[in-house]
Parts: structure tokens; sequence; C-alpha cells
């Protein structure tokens, strides 16, 4: 691997300013990368993959020094909301989730004597401060479908949506999108309604609210068709 400073340089670069969480991507990723015996992660091409657990600055400096990307299906953000990451090299087979210590803030301050500001100390600190006391190490095996996605795609039985790499969900024997199943983060936005004819001397301005109220409804019908989707919803 490359020195810390060069790599967090090309981590700044990409994110597009200097944080606390780019130096934790960036230690995260050296020390992932080198504990799974990847020396250049770049070169790896698609047998090195990342989970990231959080959608925050150490993903983009996780992206930044291995290369790893969404588009390439060797990035997964699994949205925990968590500083921790799993590096897996497929070609040995081996997992290392590597988790940033929720106590390395408090230690900030010792690691950086002199220095203004939390944010400012958690950048220096976070440079120099051993890694024992930064992060932790899980050695982890990733479950079976995480990894070997098929490639197919299939229609949504509710909405019609295709649905692509096994993401659709079984249920009282349709085949439905996990939107249709569990409700979706979004609300269809009806056209604005048109204003009713009005007689002399009263006017009626179109209600915001009725095209909103129809989606609403629209999307309740949709899920009471599978039983059990109300209760696993998830807000």
């Amino acid at each position: 691997m490359r020195p810390l400073d060069e790599l967090l340089q090309e981590a700044v670069t990409f994110h597009g300013h200097l944080c606390p969480g780019q130096v934790l991507g960036v230690r995260m990723a050296i020390a992932g990368c080198r504990e799974l015996a990847v020396v250049e992660p770049k070169s790896m091409q698609k047998n090195l993959v990342v989970f990231v657990e959080i959608d925050r600055c150490a993903t983009d400096a996780i992206q930044a020094v291995t290369g790893c990307s969404l588009g390439r299906r060797t990035l997964k953000h699994v949205d925990y909301g968590k500083m921790a990451a799993t590096f897996v090299n497929l070609v040995t087979g081996e997992a290392l989730r590597v988790v940033a210590r929720d106590d390395a803030r408090e230690l900030a301050a010792a690691y950086a004597p002199g220095v203004v500001g939390p944010r400012e100390a958690q950048i220096a600190a976070y440079r120099v401060m051993p890694e024992a006391q930064l992060l932790r190490f899980e050695p982890v095996v990733v479950l079976p479908g995480w990894l070997d996605r098929r490639r197919v795609r299939v229609p949504c039985q509710l909405c019609g949506e295709g649905v692509n790499y096994g993401r659709e969900v079984p249920s009282n024997g349709l085949t439905v999108c996990r939107a249709c199943f569990a409700g979706a983060y979004y609300l269809p936005r009806a056209p604005a309604a048109r204003a009713a004819p009005t007689t002399a001397g009263t006017q009626r301005s179109p209600g915001r609210g009725d095209g909103r109220t129809a989606s609403i409804r629209q999307d309740e019908d949709r899920r009471r068709a599978i039983p059990g989707a109300e209760a696993s919803r998830t807000p």
C-alpha cells in the first residue's frame, strides 16, 4: 500500500475536502486491505468487495483507496448507520469487518495537543493514533446471497417494474418488489388538481393535498393486497 499521506490526498481530491471521516476511511481501507494480504487494491478488479455500513465521508475515502464502486458492484451499501466496513478478498475467501472505535473521539485531544477545535483535533489525531485505539477488527463470513446474486430480472406482479439481482420478494403466491411489499421511501406525486367550475360569488382553489391523499390511498391499497406486508414495513 502507498503511504497514508499520499492515499489521504487522493481521497480528499475525490471527496472534495479534508475531514475526520476521510482520515478514518483511509485508515480503515489500509488496515482492511493489509489484513487480507491485498497489496494494491485497485489491481484486484472485481476480486475485492467492500460492504460499507454508512453513507458518510469515510465511504468516499474507502472508494478512493480501493477503487471499489457501486456501479461495478464491488462496493455495497448496507445502511446500518455504523462507521464500519467489511473487506472481502474473493481470491482467498477471507473477509474482515473493520469498525471505527467510538471511544477514539475521546482520545483525540491527547494525540493532538495544542490543536484548537474538536474537528481539527480529530483530523490530526486520527492520522497518528495507534491502530488498536482507532479501529477494531472482526473476522467474518459473508452470508450466501450477498456476493452471488443471480443476474436475472423479473417483473413485480403489483407495480410491473423490473426487479434485478434477486431483490424480489415472494409473498402469498406473488413475486413483488420490496417497495410494494414493505412500503417505498417515496410517494407518487399526482398532477395538480384543476379548479372546479365556480358559481357567481364563490371561488374554489385546487387543494394541494388532494393528489397526495390519492397517492397515499393507492400505496396503502397496493400493500393491503399482500398479507403481512404492513407488519413488516419499516420507517
